[in-house]
């Protein structure tokens, strides 16, 4: 018996050929561009927000997150880093925003940093914030590659 034959299998025969149309395509690149543009705002937004909260610490209190090393080799105390590290925070934000193909892998590369910082500071008490910075960072490379694909080359001046 054929798979046309039976009740509804000339509706999943029409479904499957829609799926492997080339039409499906178009399907694709409109959501790799919506989940680009979703990214980019994310990553605009959140480093900008979490970068001025580092000079007011109204979240919660920065410098407590900060290992016992990186406090050792760094001039000052934990919260003028802290302030260092939010005129990153803003600026890594803005670069996403204007510079996209740029700005996703220096955030990337910032929340390599803050994992591995998370990772050595009073092991394992901020593992699960070390998780959650890890996906960050798979999100931030997502948007670079897609970044990569959405966003043209500047063309050089000759």
């Amino acid at each position: 018996m054929n798979t046309l034959d039976t009740p509804g299998g000339r509706e999943a025969a029409r479904s499957q050929r829609r799926l492997a149309a080339p039409s499906g395509a178009l399907n694709v690149d409109a959501a790799a561009y919506q989940a680009f543009w979703l990214l980019r705002i994310g990553f605009t937004v959140a480093p900008i927000l979490f970068g001025i909260d580092k000079f007011f610490n109204w979240s919660v209190y920065w410098p407590q997150y900060l290992a016992p090393w990186v406090n050792e080799i760094i001039p000052g105390n934990g919260q003028d880093f802290m302030y260092v590290v939010g005129g990153v925070e803003i600026f890594a934000g803005l670069l996403v925003a204007f510079a996209p193909r740029i700005g996703a892998f220096v955030v990337a590369g910032w929340l390599a940093g803050i994992v591995i910082n998370l990772l050595t500071n009073n092991a394992p008490q901020y593992y699960d914030i070390a998780l959650r910075d890890f996906g960050l960072l798979l999100g931030a490379l997502t948007l670079a590659r897609l970044a990569l694909a959405v966003v043209p080359e500047r063309k050089r001046a000759r």
